[in-house]
């Protein structure tokens, strides 16, 4: 019988650990919470070391992800796409700036290959990125893929603004501390 449903979650301790109706007024405040996503991610072995967020105009919270490919045996279940879904199934719309309003996407390190495609497609305006994608392969052992030499570029070209290295120490932090504790098994 093939399998004709995918059900993925967010681990239940991200209700506690989010201000849902706070204001994230900065972007150092927006990149923060993707980092202690990640962080806690990692400190309750729910999943990989990587966190993000997606935040309106105004500054709220519309959605999280924490990495889930190994909890959840799927390999799109990186922070982004999780934060990516959840935010299209609240808005209803699957490019989220589809309603005219702008979104930011906040990640605790720079988007994979996979992620960087979904990004463009997702319908964010902006993006916050802490840790480079050299900091998750020497840090954590991840590879990243291959990005556009000029991936920055073609974002912006598609009219994403793109923010780096943000709190790439706390973020870089994580990375090693995932390492070092055994993260490959979960």
């Amino acid at each position: 019988m093939l399998f004709h449903q995918v059900h993925l979650t967010l681990p239940p301790w991200v209700h506690q650990a989010v201000d849902a109706d706070r204001r994230y007024e900065t972007d150092a405040e927006r990149v923060g919470l993707a980092i202690r996503l990640s962080q806690l991610n990692v400190e309750r072995r729910s999943g990989g070391p990587f966190g993000a967020a997606i935040f309106n105009e105004d500054g709220r919270l519309v959605s999280v992800g924490v990495n889930r490919v190994v909890p959840h045996h799927c390999s799109v279940a990186h922070a982004e796409m999780m934060a990516f879904m959840t935010a299209q199934a609240r808005l209803g719309f699957f490019r989220l700036n589809e309603s005219g309003l702008k979104y930011t996407l906040a990640t605790s390190a720079q988007p994979c290959s996979m992620c960087y495609g979904a990004t463009i497609w997702a319908g964010v305006d902006r993006l916050l990125i802490a840790a480079r994608a050299s900091d998750v392969e020497s840090l954590a052992g991840f590879d990243e893929g291959p990005l556009p030499a000029d991936w920055r570029g073609e974002l912006e070209r598609r009219g994403i603004e793109v923010i780096t290295d943000l709190e790439r120490d706390a973020a870089c932090a994580v990375l090693g501390a995932y390492r070092t504790g055994g993260g490959a098994e979960y």
